[in-house]
């Protein structure tokens, strides 16, 4: 029976954190309170140490997630967890898994989403998902953005500043509204309506409480004020395919949000008692659109060396052209549909249930690196080798 690795973070019990920050927008005891009747600009009257401390967990995974991944798993395997803990190290070399199934996304630095695979590759363990270099890569937002403008897919004009004595520069650039967030951080960590600015003032303002508070480089982005999207990727080469694609629909946000998907919008406003009808999937775009959004997906995807899947964010401009904004190779996948999780989303209105996502991403790794998974897809499809994917309508 093969012997199936799942290296994973899991979030903190709320009674550990000052402020968490419950997975996927659902509020657990001990996190931060927000009444319906509460305002978007209430956040500001937040404390620093609050505004940090509710998204210092964000993108690690909730027991339920981590469960339900092992679950799905285990129809192809023995499933052994490997919590990315200091000891990580020395417990893979005691498993010995034949392969690993990586959603850990690390506790420190701005490799940190590397520390897994980079540990496997140095004991010669195959794994899920892209290398240390893609997931370094993709965690630094300007490096990110340096490669895609190489290579001629469309980004946002941007910037990077590294101390406040550089903003007098980055400001004369390029023409307000400017969006500004953390050079090195996921799940919209960083991100709320007030990292849209208008004017200097609040440029300023911003960028400097980003600098301090966040202790890394912040990125200065032109703003788009095009529709956007997320596009989730599975398979590899030439047979990765563009599941349906996730509009977002910024109308449902509460009255003065701004139209971005920030933190707020992404964890603290849809709530189960409340939910936002935010996304719409597949989004009802054109055809002629769909196409173009999938040709810039599948181009960062493969520029970038994604492997398996990923999850890219992509806005339109001015001009109604798609621009990459952010790729996930570490892509968030919560289980319970009303999580609104949108790479399983996408999976659904393809036809792919949770569980078959799950293991058609360990299938791809498998087939990619020569695991031989046969002995346990008896037990489910019998299919051999990497999975046929259902159709969705996409490229």
């Amino acid at each position: 029976m093969t012997l199936i690795g799942l290296a994973y973070n899991q979030k903190p019990e709320p009674t550990e954190l000052t402020s968490p920050a419950s997975e996927g927008g659902r509020q657990e005891d001990g996190e931060l309170p927000r009444p319906d009747e509460e305002p978007p600009s209430k956040i500001l009257d937040l404390s620093i140490a609050e505004l940090i401390a509710r998204d210092e967990f964000a993108e690690w995974d909730s027991p339920t997630t981590i469960a339900a991944v092992e679950s799905a798993l285990s129809r192809l395997g023995k499933v052994v967890r490997l919590e990315a803990k200091e000891d990580f190290p020395e417990r893979l070399r005691q498993a010995k898994p034949d392969i690993v199934f990586n959603i850990a996304e690390g506790f420190h630095g701005v490799n940190r989403e590397a520390h897994v695979p980079a540990i496997c590759e140095f004991y010669g363990i195959p794994y899920s998902g892209s290398d240390p270099f893609t997931l370094s890569l993709c965690l630094d937002k300007a490096r990110t953005k340096e490669t895609l403008t190489f290579h001629g897919i469309p980004t946002p004009r941007f910037a990077v500043v590294e101390k406040i004595e550089d903003l007098k520069a980055v400001a004369g650039k390029f023409p307000f509204p400017l969006f500004v967030k953390p050079l090195h951080e996921g799940s919209s960590k960083g991100i709320t309506d007030s990292s849209l600015c208008f004017d200097r003032s609040h440029f300023f303002r911003q960028t400097e409480f980003l600098l301090e508070n966040y202790k890394q480089p912040v990125l200065i982005e032109e703003y788009l004020p095009g529709k956007e999207f997320t596009c989730a990727v599975l398979g590899n080469g030439a047979e990765a395919t563009v599941l349906p694609i996730v509009g977002m629909n910024f109308d449902t946000l509460p009255k003065g949000a701004l139209p971005i998907y920030s933190f707020d919008a992404k964890f603290v406003w849809d709530r189960p008692e409340n939910p936002l009808d935010i996304f719409q999937c597949p989004a009802r775009i054109t055809r002629e659109l769909q196409a173009s959004i999938e040709r810039v997906t599948l181009d960062a995807f493969r520029v970038l060396g994604c492997r398996d899947w990923a999850r890219i964010d992509v806005r339109l401009d001015a001009s109604g052209v798609p621009n990459v904004l952010e790729v996930n190779p570490l892509p968030g996948i919560l289980p319970d549909p009303a999580d609104n999780s949108c790479l399983p989303k996408a999976a659904r209105a393809a036809g792919i249930g949770y569980e078959e996502l799950i293991q058609n991403c360990l299938k791809y790794a498998a087939a990619r690196q020569g695991v031989d998974l046969e002995h346990s897809l008896s037990r489910t499809s019998g299919a051999q080798g990497a999975p046929a994917l259902a159709a969705s309508g996409s490229a």
